[in-house]
């Protein structure tokens, strides 16, 4: 999935303007990172555009994922400056889905595997979104 098209995708599902969208995009990513372990998030970014997976990579010595909950992680996003604390639930929503369409399914699951359930509780089930999937 090219940059604009996952932008685009953020945008129409958290209904708010590419900027938006794109901050939204940027601010999730490093939010999933400090969740999930370093090297999960380098394979999620692997199978990102460039400009989406530098928000997935840690300062050296960050290795070490932090655990926290869904609830957590929406204030985390929501209590970024350049965040509208009420657009940060469907951000983190619209952000985690359109990265399902935008990676293989393993390594979507193999993310989700370190999260707690109620972030696939939160994520569009397939098809809802009309986005499509990258095959692996």
């Amino acid at each position: 999935m090219e940059y604009e098209d996952f932008i685009n995708a953020v945008a129409t599902r958290a209904k708010v303007s590419t900027d938006q969208a794109a901050t939204l995009t940027g601010v999730t990513l490093e939010t999933l990172a400090d969740r999930i372990s370093a090297g999960q998030a380098e394979d999620l970014a692997y199978q990102l555009p460039d400009r989406l997976a530098g928000h997935l990579t840690r300062p050296l010595g960050g290795e070490m994922a932090t655990a926290f909950g869904l609830d957590e992680f929406v204030r985390r996003v929501g209590d970024r400056p350049e965040i509208d604390r009420a657009l940060a639930g469907a951000g983190v929503r619209a952000v985690l889905t359109t990265l399902r369409e935008a990676v293989t399914r393993d390594e979507f699951e193999n993310a989700m595997a370190q999260l707690p359930e109620e972030f696939s509780q939160v994520i569009e089930p397939v098809g809802a979104g009309g986005g499509r999937r990258r095959s692996s």
